[in-house]
């Protein structure tokens, strides 16, 4: 089983990319759940919510059992938690670590089309100082991984994805 993970900054469009993706294979699409919780919760939430979100994250990426598209994963979470309060919890640290056997292959959205208002996003200024800080976890985690970027990212997620399904 790959998993193709698909993350980045905000508004990098990494939903409307996994979306498409997964339509166009028609496999698994595990889904931002950081999206609903804080549709749920008013967009409120603090250092202990993102562990909620982890584990439901980490529940969701576990019920697709073949090749699937993540909208995000546990490590966007770790960054997120990371940037925003200075830490993370080790729970989140150490699914990373056991997820580390996996064959996940990350398409790491380059934040070079325009930001999109939402109510979610907080990090209009900051996108290519998170995109960096994604690229060197990604690395440190020593996980294949792809930049998308530019206005033809669907062909180009297209091209690497057809690679594994030979």
């Amino acid at each position: 089983m790959v998993k193709f993970i698909i993350t980045g900054p905000e508004s990098s469009g990494k939903t409307t990319l996994a979306k498409k993706l997964s339509e166009i294979y028609n496999i698994c699409l595990v889904e931002e759940y950081a999206r609903k919780y804080l549709n749920e919760n008013e967009n409120k939430y603090g250092f202990n919510d993102l562990l909620k979100i982890a584990y439901k994250q980490y529940e969701n990426e576990k019920n697709c059992k073949q090749f699937c598209i993540c909208d995000t994963d546990l490590i966007t979470i770790k960054i997120w938690s990371n940037y925003k309060y200075s830490k993370c919890n080790s729970w989140i640290e150490e699914k990373i670590f056991k997820q580390s056997h996996e064959k996940r292959i990350y398409l790491l959205c380059k934040p070079d089309i325009k930001w999109e208002y939402d109510p979610q996003r907080e990090n209009k200024k900051n996108r290519n100082e998170i995109f960096d800080i994604y690229e060197k976890e990604i690395t440190k985690l020593n996980y294949p991984f792809f930049i998308i970027d530019g206005e033809k990212r669907l062909s180009k997620a297209q091209k690497i994805i057809k690679k594994f399904f030979k």
